[in-house]
């Protein structure tokens, strides 16, 4: 019997210690977790995966109004390197000296956007150029003249006489990330070619490549002879004419820029029925608001531009702006950046009251000015 009571007591204090573990402890009783929770969507009644398998019919409407553009430069140099040196054309009448002529071609991409034969592409396809040849995807060629230049967006309009011209169709839908969008172009001069990517961004700028920038991104192979081309949807529809590529090496590195077909319309138009773009003015230099200028300001955390500099007698002069007031809104809508704002008075029409809200002195005030046109010594 006292064996018995002796081990009773190691017993159930083993036994009281484990309750007392497993009290504080209760994930010991736990099994190890072995499997991995992985959530699936429900399905989605109208919702499929409608993705097409050939884009060829969004081809088939584009790709007839997308043509080759061929361009030729007479270039006249000096027949000896020394003609070129300063102090000798500053004795000699160079111009009368024999030259030597060599011709430039180039090659790039343009659309057709109307039947009327109005044909849009870049203006560093055609800028400059003695001749400039248009060939269609039909194997018809035509000389084309010249209609209106824009550098500030690098776009040009060309105008062929042909017969039963095919065109191109606009979008007229908002870009989405994530869309589908169609290169067609003349990459190399190897012929029209199709590459296909997606939209991977809008409105990109600060780029340096024009005044006005507010490029589609896309990863669809652009390569050099594609600039002037068409940027299309799964449709077929136009919604950017493919102008620059990003790249170290001259090749394609799945960033290329597009300029919107919204910008582009606006553009053409202007050059067909004025001969140049208007484009409404205020007259002012504007300088980024950084976070050490904002500070200066006592405006930490909010946005403007600081106005740098007034031209004389312009729309800003005449509306009592001056240099060192902060430009914090127009027309009621907040000024965020120096491109943005740039972009928005452009599309003013020269007449028009914009209301100018600003900060002078640490006070917020009000003024009104007139856009006027923006001179195009200033281009």
């Amino acid at each position: 019997m006292r064996k018995v009571s002796y081990l009773i007591w190691p017993v159930v204090t083993g036994i009281l210690a484990a309750l007392l573990v497993l009290q504080f402890y209760p994930q010991l009783l736990t099994p190890p977790v072995t499997t991995v929770e992985i959530r699936e969507a429900a399905a989605t009644p109208g919702i499929q995966n409608i993705g097409p398998v050939s884009y060829a019919d969004a081809v088939d409407r584009a790709a007839p109004a997308v043509v080759n553009i061929y361009t030729r430069t007479l270039v006249r140099q000096p027949v000896s390197p020394l003609l070129n040196d300063p102090f000798f054309r500053k004795f000699f009448n160079t111009e009368q000296l024999p030259q030597r002529e060599r011709i430039e071609s180039s090659l790039g991409s343009g659309v057709i956007l109307n039947e009327q034969g109005y044909v849009v592409t870049n203006n560093h396809v055609i800028s400059g150029a003695d001749s400039i040849i248009v060939a269609l995807r039909d194997g018809r060629e035509a000389q084309a003249e010249v209609v209106g230049l824009d550098p500030e967006t690098d776009l040009a309009v060309l105008k062929v006489k042909l017969d039963n011209l095919p065109s191109i169709t606009l979008a007229n839908e908002d870009l989405r990330i994530g869309d589908v969008a169609l290169a067609i172009g003349n990459p190399f001069g190897v012929g029209q070619t199709v590459t296909m990517g997606i939209i991977s961004a809008t409105g990109r700028n600060r780029l340096g490549l024009s005044t006005y920038e507010d490029f589609i991104q896309t990863d669809a192979a652009i390569n050099p002879g594609n600039s002037g081309g068409a940027l299309i949807d799964a449709r077929g529809n136009l919604i950017g004419i493919n102008t620059a590529i990003f790249s170290r090496s001259g090749g394609s590195q799945g960033i290329g820029f597009a300029i919107p077909s919204t910008l582009t319309r606006q553009v053409m138009q202007d050059l067909i029925s004025h001969g140049r773009v208007i484009r409404g003015w205020l007259g002012i230099e504007i300088q980024e608001l950084t976070p050490q200028l904002a500070e200066s300001f006592d405006m930490e955390g909010r946005t403007g531009l600081i106005i740098a500099g007034i031209f004389r007698n312009g729309p800003a002069h005449q509306a009592g702006l001056q240099p060192g007031d902060v430009l914090l809104q127009m027309n009621g809508q907040p000024v965020t950046g120096s491109r943005t704002a740039l972009n928005h008075i452009a599309r003013f029409k020269p007449g028009d009251k914009v209301e100018l809200g600003i900060l002078r002195n640490g006070h917020e005030m009000s003024l009104s000015a007139t856009i006027s046109e923006r001179p195009r010594t200033r281009e």
